[in-house]
């Protein structure tokens, strides 16, 4: 009578050459590939279907190792027990096990490091650390990924919570990031502690309650050729990037990066590549009259093509992104922001111009309309937006003279 397992010899599973299945009984088979590889498997049946369980190879596991694993395997079986997920949890275990090893700080340069390449510009990454830094590697930098919890998370969050709002709420979302990272790559389980929807919310007060919102410090459109007035006397390169910032409506950043091969004098156009978007979309700029006259005094300063429009006080660099703040600090008007100038322009345009909403809007560089009307949208309004321009730059260069109300009755002519 034929043996019902071990029927495979050392010999036989030697000299074992053709590929096919070789059985030795209780779901354990010897598999020779068409390469001449020699591995072991384990056959078993779950929910009516059978299932191949891969053991390793011959040159590592033996006959008499594999056959007591696939008696080990049966004894699953006969308990109810999958095999394969038994397999798979016990290999999450160990790498959990392992992670107790990986600090959140690890995780977040890993997570800084594999999101660079996404980000806009090199600042973002340096706030992301400059922010987890100050507030999270103190209380949770050198604890193990795993053992992060709700505790742990409001320990880093509350002492700022209500002091620094905004703050708190960066630290938060990038806390949140950094854990789902984690999970992702098997580091940790469970839920998220720093999840704010449906868990912190309940725990913590809306940041909206706390403190209202600062928006940027803006100057009332009736006063800014006045200040353009001011500003035009103030000597060095940032106040010329300033000027030309406020006539271009373009956030500081766009300008301070601008470089010279972005520029078409001829066309009167400046386009800003997408990667310096926060849209992440290129944005055509019309360049009035005024703009251009400022990129004609910066020609001066031109060392290439490829060279920064306005440079800073380092070769190669451009301004710093201080510049704009100390330029406005001379001239003692600490309660604005270059970024401010953005919300004079909406205003203006909104109460002194009949453009549509949607140019000041493109004008802006703002994604305007649903997906559906992006979709149709196919051009970005870019002629209307440079008579919009070309109305904003005049107005801002040309002085408004009111006159002293009079009460002196005007003479009536006699005859």
């Amino acid at each position: 009578m034929a043996r019902a397992i071990e029927k495979l010899t050392a010999l036989r599973v030697e000299r074992a050459k053709r590929p096919g299945m070789y059985g030795d009984g209780g779901g354990l088979y010897l598999r020779v590939t068409e390469d001449g590889a020699k591995n072991w498997v384990f056959r078993f049946m779950l929910d009516r279907r059978p299932r191949w369980m891969g053991m390793g190879p011959l040159h590592t596991v033996s006959l008499a190792e594999a056959r007591k694993r696939a008696g080990e395997h049966r004894l699953q079986r006969h308990d109810g027990i999958d095999p394969i997920e038994a397999r798979r949890l016990l290999r999450l275990q160990a790498q959990l096990e392992a992670a107790k090893a990986i600090t959140f700080k690890q995780c977040a340069e890993s997570y800084i490091k594999a999101h660079r390449a996404g980000w806009k510009n090199a600042k973002h990454a340096a706030q992301w650390k400059a922010t987890l830094a100050t507030y999270a590697e103190p209380i949770i930098g050198n604890l193990s990924v795993q053992s992060i919890d709700t505790a742990l998370v409001l320990k880093v969050l509350e002492p700022i919570w209500t002091a620094k709002p905004e703050t708190a709420g960066r630290v938060r979302g990038r806390i949140e990031s950094i854990l789902d990272w984690a999970k992702a790559r098997e580091y940790r389980q469970g839920e998220n502690p720093a999840r704010w929807r449906g868990h912190l919310d309940k725990l913590l007060p809306a940041r909206g309650k706390v403190r209202q919102v600062q928006h940027h410090a803006a100057l009332s459109y009736a006063e800014l050729p006045g200040f353009m007035i001011e500003l035009r006397e103030q000597e060095g390169i940032a106040a010329h990037a300033l000027e030309f910032t406020i006539l271009t409506a373009a956030r500081t950043g766009e300008t301070i990066f601008a470089r010279w091969s972005e520029l078409n004098l001829l066309d009167k156009t400046w386009t800003v590549p997408a990667e310096r978007m926060k849209a992440r979309r290129e944005h055509r700029v019309p360049l009035s009259a005024r703009a251009l006259a400022i990129l004609e005094e910066m020609q001066a300063h031109r060392a290439s093509d490829d060279a920064f429009v306005f440079s800073g006080g380092k070769p190669g660099k451009p301004l710093s992104n201080m510049a704009f703040l100390m330029l406005l600090r001379r001239m003692k008007r600490d309660d604005l922001t270059a970024h401010g100038f953005r919300s004079t322009f909406r205003d203006w345009a909104a109460e002194r111009t009949n453009f549509p909403h949607e140019v000041a809007e493109a004008a802006l560089a703002h994604v305007v309309g649903s997906k559906v009307e992006q979709a149709y949208r196919r051009g970005d309004m870019f002629e209307k937006r440079r008579r919009l321009m070309q109305q904003w730059a005049t107005f801002c260069t040309t002085a408004v003279v009111q006159e002293a109300p009079s009460n002196v009755a005007p003479m009536r002519r006699m005859g």
